[in-house]
């Protein structure tokens, strides 16, 4: 069984208007006249009538080859799917009494996904008596951020949401001259 989505266009004999403004395969308009009558024409020239401004007055159709038209529609739209970047959001976890070496190698692993262009999501879970200490917690995030502010912006300050510190940085546009 053949299904048409909602946003396709009407086409051939589905068209029950009584006046359209007709567009011929070429672009030229070739004025205002009857279904039937743009109907025959594109019978004539063996391709379909394509309803593409229903909302016009009077509505405007188009005569097309409708099958290479929606190849080429869909050809496009994949190569717009390639061109297109997606953003992932990568997770630093931290502790609240990191040391210094483990620290540089995760400003370094967050540098990385910075440079490549993903969001960077830094965590600090709390355990037991670090809720307490939930101000040591946002100060390390923070020292986290210094370490990366030529390479990052901060979209999310450090915040205690439940157990855990969350802040998220974003890299920084660079500017091209």
């Amino acid at each position: 069984m053949f299904f048409i989505s909602k946003d396709a266009p009407q086409l051939n004999g589905e068209i029950k208007d009584n006046e359209v403004r007709v567009i011929s395969d070429t672009g030229e308009q070739l004025g205002i006249m009857s279904a039937k009558d743009a109907q025959k024409l594109a019978d004539a020239k063996g391709v379909d009538l394509v309803k593409i401004a229903p909302q016009a007055k009077p509505p405007v159709v188009k005569i097309m080859d409708y099958s290479k038209f929606r190849y080429e529609q869909s050809k496009r739209e994949k190569e717009n799917r390639k061109k297109q970047k997606t953003v992932e959001t990568k997770e630093i976890r931290l502790s609240i009494n990191i040391d210094i070496g483990d620290f540089n190698t995760k400003v370094n692993q967050a540098r990385k996904f910075l440079t490549k262009g993903d969001k960077v999501k830094v965590s600090i879970r709390l355990r037991g008596r670090e809720m307490a200490h939930a101000d040591l917690a946002e100060n390390n995030c923070i020292r986290f951020a210094e370490e990366l502010s030529e390479e990052a912006n901060i979209d999310k300050k450090p915040k205690l949401e439940g157990r855990q510190v969350l802040m998220f940085l974003s890299p920084k546009v660079q500017k091209s001259n």
